[in-house]
């Protein structure tokens, strides 16, 4: 797929993006020069290949799911400037 100045124009207006008129034919030689790197990419052969999220294969450790604080209401709520029946009291922000 080859870029052009007027490709790359039109995309910049797209996105909003202002670029002056000098630099419109070197950006589309630098991105047509990604888009054949990721032509490159696309021809490699990964049918089999499981995806990976770490070069080193581990499993993360997991914990129960269990609620280990949850009876400390007034330790959390202690410095609080303001606060009614165990809640924060806030400003109203929304009218």
């Amino acid at each position: 797929m080859a870029v052009d100045a007027a490709t790359v124009r039109k995309v910049a207006l797209l996105a909003r993006i202002a670029i002056p008129e000098e630099s419109l034919e070197p950006m589309a030689r630098e991105i047509d020069g990604i888009m054949s790197w990721i032509d490159q990419l696309n021809e490699v052969d990964t049918d089999g290949v499981e995806p990976m999220t770490s070069a080193v294969a581990m499993t993360l450790p997991l914990r129960e799911d269990v609620v280990t604080d949850g009876a400390v209401v007034e330790k959390v709520v202690a410095n609080a400037p303001k606060t009614i029946d165990g809640f924060f009291v806030v400003p109203k922000v929304v009218e």
